[in-house]
C-alpha cells in the first residue's frame, strides 16, 4: 500500500506493528466502473486507497466537469479539505474502472491515533506527502504551458492516457479537449 510505502525504511517489528494496526481498520471493497465514492454537498468520511483500478475527485463549474486529481493503483484519494476539517465538500469521486478499493474511516484514525499517539507522527508524514503533491500540481497549472503538463502527465503516469477520457485528461490539465487534440499531434 503507497501509504505505507514510506515507513519502509523503519525497524521491522515497528513497521509490522504499524502494519497489523493500520489493516485493522482498513476495509476492502470491489465496486464497478461509474460508481461515485464520494457525493458533493457531503462531508468526505473516508480515504480511499486504490488497489486496482482509477478513482478520479472531480467539481462542477458553469455546468462543466473539471477533474482536479487522478488516482491509480496504489494511489490515494480523498476531499481532503471535508476529510479534515469535517466540512461539506465541493467534489465528487468517481471511480473509472471496475476498482478494488481500500477504505479507512475518519473515526478510525482518530480512534487509533487517541489509542497511539505516536501514530500521528506517521499521520503528519502522509498528510505532508498529500501537501506536496497539491503545491507541485499548482506550480504545474501557473507556470507550466499544457504542452509541458500534458507530457509530464505522460511521464508521470502513461498508462493514463490509454485508461481515461480525453475530456478527464483534458480538464485536468486546465484546458479544452480540442487544445488537448492539438497537442497530442505535436508531442
Amino acid at each position: 500500500m503507497m501509504l505505507l510505502e514510506q515507513f519502509k525504511d523503519l525497524d521491522p517489528f515497528i513497521l509490522s506493528s504499524i502494519m497489523g494496526d493500520f489493516q485493522a481498520i482498513v476495509q476492502q471493497k470491489s465496486f464497478p466502473k461509474h460508481h461515485i465514492l464520494h457525493r458533493e454537498g457531503t462531508i468526505c468520511n473516508h480515504l480511499y486507497i486504490i488497489e486496482k483500478g482509477i478513482a478520479r475527485a472531480y467539481y462542477y463549474k458553469d455546468g462543466k466537469d473539471i477533474t482536479a486529481h487522478f488516482a491509480v493503483e496504489n494511489g490515494s484519494i480523498t476531499a481532503i479539505d471535508s476529510f479534515i476539517q469535517r466540512k461539506r465538500s465541493r467534489y465528487n469521486i468517481e471511480l473509472l474502472e471496475d476498482s478494488e478499493v481500500h477504505l479507512v474511516a475518519y473515526q478510525d484514525i482518530q480512534l487509533l491515533l487517541e489509542q497511539k499517539p505516536t501514530y500521528e507522527k506517521y499521520i503528519r508524514l502522509f498528510l505532508e506527502q498529500i501537501y506536496v503533491d497539491l503545491a507541485e500540481r499548482i506550480e504545474d497549472l501557473l507556470f507550466h504551458t499544457a504542452k509541458e503538463r500534458y507530457q509530464q502527465l505522460l511521464q508521470k503516469n502513461p498508462s493514463l492516457i490509454q485508461r481515461v477520457n480525453l475530456g478527464h485528461i483534458a480538464s485536468f490539465i486546465g484546458i479544452s479537449q480540442e487544445t488537448l487534440s492539438r497537442i497530442r499531434t505535436q508531442v
